[in-house]
């Protein structure tokens, strides 16, 4: 009996056995996820027959019959009346007008060395192992605006005292909320700071509406009024320094509170120096030009603007929670048409005397507040995501509110949410083609300007030029796209099953 046992007990590892040939290979693959029932082989051969005929369709026209080089329309007419593909000829012959619109020929190198610092500052900050990540980042976020404001402008606008005192004052609320974010920081002056930033904002809202004298101050024409919110934007800031100085605020966090006023002094110089460049008005923008700058100014404005507003949403604070509301709920059910209309008229009705907006800047605010409406609901559901642990542990180790927001819970509630914030920037760069409505030739508006060519007008221009302008908007939403499931991966915030 106990040899009976010993013949069918395993003396040592026996070695694996290859799987059925049914079960691998492409014919396994192709019977599971394709042949796997009777109507799964009905839908897989029909979708495959209408997809081979419309790939099919699609290469004749755009490759095998259509016109790639010609001089006017009769290279994309065929004598006897016939029938051709896309007319690449036409795509051709505007290309430059589609990337630069009516910018003049000779100063087309200040946009192509544009686009070349965006891209040489871009890729190194999206490739997470390249070093100098804060360096890069400061050099795209603070120079690059004023290095491209001043090649694609020309420099030397002419800013107004109005302009100064504008600019001074939203950098003091800035620098405010940097000095709430230090330890120590003393309440009184933090609240002294940004009363005195809210009482220049509303001097200057006085000064729209009042004509006061004029006063010359550092090369710049002041108003009284706007001279008086230039001074005590000052103030604030001075007042945010010493809260943060008293409160034992490092050198470093010094530096960050002076930071906003620094760029804007920065910013505010660099457009009244004459560089020797020839102005260019923005009305003569058009093209992927106008595109890519409606679209990267909501990104990198819709951000922050987004992240303020869902803490301002959270707030305990009754005042503070109610504007933000308000603010979101009114722009979240406004379509962006009427916003850029509103944007386009009453904006000038709002600014200070002597302070007035070209409507390019009236279409970038518009669809920054735009933007932002949307972005705030989509960081407010990630913070709404974050155990109450987390805040618990981070106000057990003595962190500010600020400090708490900026070390500990946002960072996990952005990471949360990259889907959403990428699918938001993918809908604001598709929605930067309704500009066209007030007037702004962008991508696809020049691209609809080029129809009424009499030289180009043919059958197939309108596909040709629509097919192209729907590539290029592809070309950059499938890139964020892909860039934002790399960040996930690397982040680790799906969840497999």
């Amino acid at each position: 009996m106990e040899e009976q046992v010993a013949f069918y007990v395993a003396r040592g590892q026996e070695p694996s056995l290859p799987p059925p040939r049914s079960e691998v290979g492409l014919p396994a693959t192709l019977r599971k996820n394709l042949f796997a029932t009777p109507l799964d082989s009905v839908i897989t051969v029909a979708l495959g027959l209408f997809a081979a005929w419309a790939a099919w369709n699609l290469i004749e026209w755009g490759l095998l019959r259509a016109v790639f080089t010609g001089a006017d329309r009769e290279a994309c007419l065929l004598p006897g009346g016939g029938e051709i593909g896309a007319c690449w000829a036409f795509v051709n012959a505007k290309l430059g007008q589609f990337i630069y619109g009516r910018y003049p020929l000779d100063e087309r190198w200040r946009v192509d060395l544009a686009f070349l610092l965006l891209v040489l500052l871009t890729i190194p900050l999206a490739i997470p192992r390249a070093p100098y990540k804060r360096l890069n980042a400061l050099l795209l976020g603070i120079a690059f605006p004023v290095v491209a404001l001043v090649l694609l402008t020309g420099g030397e606008i002419g800013v107004s005292g109005g302009w100064v005192a504008f600019l001074f004052t939203l950098a003091a609320f800035v620098s405010a909320a940097f000095a709430g974010g230090s330890s120590g920081a003393r309440p009184a002056l933090l609240k002294a700071a940004m009363g005195l930033a809210a009482v220049s904002l509303l001097v200057l809202l006085i000064a729209a509406a009042i004509r006061s004298g004029r006063f010359d101050l550092l090369g710049f024409e002041f108003s009284t009024l706007s001279l008086l919110a230039f001074l005590l934007a000052l103030a604030s800031v001075a007042a945010s320094l010493f809260a943060g100085r008293t409160g034992g605020e490092s050198s470093a966090g010094a530096g960050r509170v002076l930071m906003p006023p620094l760029v804007t002094a920065v910013l505010v110089a660099a457009l009244s120096v004459d560089f020797g460049l020839q102005p260019v008005p923005t009305n003569l923008w058009g093209g992927l030009l106008v595109t890519l700058v409606v679209a990267l100014t909501g990104i990198a404005a819709s951000l922050p603007l987004g992240i303020l507003l869902a803490l301002g949403r959270r707030s305990h604070l009754p005042a503070v929670r109610l504007f933000s509301i308000i603010f979101i709920e009114f722009w979240r059910g406004v379509p962006l048409i009427t916003v850029l209309f509103m944007s386009a008229f009453m904006i000038p009705l709002f600014l200070p005397d002597g302070v007035s907006f070209n409507q390019l800047l009236r279409a970038l605010i518009g669809v920054a507040i735009f933007s932002a409406a949307y972005m705030a609901e989509v960081i407010r559901g990630g913070l709404q995501a974050i155990p109450k642990g987390q805040y618990e542990g981070a106000q057990a180790l003595g962190l500010s509110y600020w400090q708490m927001m900026r070390l500990v819970i946002m960072p996990q509630a952005i990471k949360l949410v990259i889907p959403g914030i990428v699918n938001t920037f993918i809908g604001l760069f598709k929605d930067t083609s309704l500009v066209y409505i007030i007037g702004l030739a962008d991508l696809l508006g020049t691209v609809r300007r080029g129809f009424s060519d009499p030289n180009w007008i043919t059958p197939s221009t309108a596909a040709t030029g629509l097919i192209f302008a729907a590539f290029v908007y592809w070309l950059f939403c499938f890139g964020m796209s892909r860039y934002s499931m790399f960040m996930e991966r690397r982040l680790e915030t799906g969840h497999k099953r």
